[in-house]
């Protein structure tokens, strides 16, 4: 996916007069209120709703898809994984530590087997993996020297 066009206010091809837009619409919109949800609700993420509100928008407004993507508080995290894969620290570890949290309920509180657990620890495991690999921080760009001629 490639940057929103800053001035571009049309909808994609194909969905001007479609019901498929207004779905796609109301889908993103969940998806940035649960999103904004999240900001304050400890354990509940906010970038991925907040890409899945992207995905949405770039399928039915491409205005609503700059205003997020460019959004102040919102785009910055969006714009990070967009081009630099990466997850904050903050984040990777509160996944980590409610990741590990659930497991260690559902083994002691709710399992009455191994079965649970072995399913959970199969699906947590690569999950936490792939999160805590992620880069935390963007990589710094080196300013080349512009030299001049004189």
């Amino acid at each position: 996916m490639t940057k929103p066009a800053e001035n571009d206010t049309s909808v994609p091809e194909g969905l001007a007069r479609c019901g498929a837009r207004w779905a796609l619409l109301i889908f993103g919109w969940a998806n940035v209120v649960v999103g904004a949800i999240g900001i304050v609700v400890p354990g509940l993420p906010t970038t991925v709703f907040l890409l899945i509100a992207l995905w949405a928008f770039s399928k039915s407004s491409d205005r609503f898809q700059a205003w997020l993507w460019e959004h102040p508080r919102l785009g910055p995290p969006i714009r990070a994984w967009h081009e630099h894969h990466v997850i904050p620290l903050r984040a990777k570890m509160l996944a980590a530590v409610m990741m590990s949290a659930s497991f260690v309920y559902v083994t002691f509180f709710v399992a009455e087997d191994w079965v649970l657990p072995s399913i959970m620890a199969a699906m947590l495991i690569p999950s936490a993996a792939f999160v805590l690999s992620r880069a935390s921080q963007a990589p710094e760009t080196a300013e080349v020297p512009v030299q001049s001629d004189q």
